[in-house]
């Protein structure tokens, strides 16, 4: 009987399997590492704005708290932008004449408002309440990063929902003082295990597994 195969078919059927193998996984790679790169995440990456607002300068230097701006932080689910007319209460006396500040004063005349480009921008199906975070203890600077830091504002987290569960799996590592919500330089203990055990008791933080269920985040 004649031979189907020649002798050089396991040397090409190996070459075949092997470059199938390191195909799919170079493949799976390639998708790993572009997900989780900046160029989808946006992490590090600094937006471009109608005004270049420094959060170092304003809050780093100045020492401006995160509630002048951001007035229903506390409140409301929506932290709140604040108005050309709250820029306007420092700039219409210092700074009053800088070429940067154009838009804004430009904004004010007309009454119309900045368009800002939203850094942290979640998916419309994504619901997130600002005050119920604030209320049990999550601090500005846990999901925002050190803002006071930032010439230009960019993400330090990449809101993934793996991100956001990690949290709602062990609040405990993550939970700090109310008093020290908005402390940007806050910096958790070393026995932060302990004492956040204490303050997800204290805060009344649901630890029944309820915060991991699809219905709250996705409503």
């Amino acid at each position: 009987m004649a031979q189907l195969f020649s002798t050089r078919a396991n040397v090409h059927s190996r070459v075949i399997i092997v470059g199938v193998v390191v195909l799919v996984c170079g493949a799976g790679w390639a998708t790993s590492t572009i997900y989780w790169s900046p160029y989808t995440t946006y992490v590090g990456v600094p937006f471009d704005q109608p005004v270049p607002f420094s959060h170092k300068h304003h809050v780093g230097d100045d020492g401006i708290d995160c509630r002048y701006c951001h007035t229903s932080v506390e409140k409301s689910a929506f932290a709140g932008l604040p108005s050309t007319q709250t820029c306007m209460t420092c700039h219409s006396q210092i700074f009053n004449d800088a070429p940067v500040l154009g838009p804004v004063r430009q904004s004010f005349s007309r009454s119309t408002p900045l368009k800002w480009n939203r850094v942290h921008d979640l998916p419309g199906y994504v619901y997130f309440d600002h005050s119920i975070h604030i209320a049990k203890g999550i601090g500005c600077s846990t999901c925002h990063g050190r803002i006071d830091q930032m010439p230009l504002t960019r993400k330090t987290q990449t809101l993934y929902m793996k991100w956001c569960l990690d949290c709602h799996r062990e609040p405990q590592k993550y939970i700090r003082p109310r008093d020290k919500v908005f402390d940007v330089a806050w910096q958790p203990p070393p026995d932060q295990q302990v004492q956040g055990e204490k303050l997800v008791s204290r805060y009344h933080v649901d630890t029944t597994g309820r915060l991991t269920n699809c219905g709250t985040c996705h409503r």
